[in-house]
């Protein structure tokens, strides 16, 4: 649990191509700043920031300044959820010594390996508690739309509109701390429940209409398009068959 399996640095540079890691990678940016890219998103870093990237998840680097991090695989990481966040190191260090520890022990193998195992859990259980909660208005957006998903009728504009805040400005600090839009995290909500149900249910029983309006989708044939976009396959394939089901691209691509 928690084992680094590499760790690297770049001592400075302007842009990373499009790749993946089998495992968790965890980047301190030690100067500098710059974009992480995602499929649907890209997250802000700068110096002392760190970038979470669950396994599997593609993402590219870009910099107009340049960057400099040190870089840690870990195998078997156990962090919340499944979707890429930032956390702002801590002030006393504790982090980037971690890091600079880990990346020592993982070149000079005679320094003793040993120990990485050791820094693998301290890097996780620092990177834990210092995940920043969401602030409040945008915690009572996530509220209102875990709340109201599966209802057809939820206006998201509407309940925007009702907020003491301008709206636009919602939208952008919703996405800045989620990495998603408001209305992109409502539907990835309601196209997440849908997959659970198709795949919980025995094959054959479901009616795709009644699992759209369940989960919020009034628009049966709106529901396919969205379902096959994010999981590749229509939502009678993925019910019926279980090795069709993909792991669908963290987030999505959704609207």
């Amino acid at each position: 649990m928690n084992d680094i399996v590499y760790v690297g640095k770049y001592a400075l540079a302007w842009s990373v191509s499009r790749h993946i890691h089998r495992d968790w990678e965890l980047i301190y940016c030690t100067s500098g700043s710059g974009e992480m890219v995602f499929e649907d998103r890209a997250l802000h870093y700068c110096a002392h920031d760190v970038i979470v990237i669950p396994p599997a998840l593609p993402h590219g680097n870009r910099s107009e300044e340049g960057f400099t991090n040190i870089h840690i695989n870990l195998a078997d990481a156990v962090f919340p959820g499944a979707e890429p966040f930032s956390v702002r190191a801590d002030s006393n260090g504790f982090l980037l010594n971690a890091f600079q520890a880990a990346f020592y022990y993982y070149s000079e193998p005679s320094a003793g390996r040993g120990l990485l195992p050791v820094y693998g859990q301290l890097v996780t259980a620092l990177l834990t508690s210092n995940q920043p909660r969401c602030s409040e208005v945008v915690q009572q957006m996530e509220d209102s739309i875990l709340q109201h998903y599966p209802d057809c009728s939820y206006d998201l504009n509407a309940y925007l509109s009702g907020l003491p805040f301008n709206t636009e400005y919602l939208k952008k600090l919703f996405k800045k701390e989620t990495g998603l839009t408001p209305l992109q995290y409502l539907t990835n909500k309601r196209l997440e429940i849908a997959a659970s149900t198709l795949s919980t249910y025995l094959a054959g029983k479901n009616n795709v209409s009644e699992t759209a309006w369940m989960c919020g989708f009034a628009d049966p044939l709106y529901f396919s398009r969205l379902f096959k976009k994010k999981y590749g396959v229509s939502p009678r394939q993925y019910e019926a068959t279980p090795a069709v089901r993909p792991a669908p691209p963290p987030g999505g691509s959704m609207p």
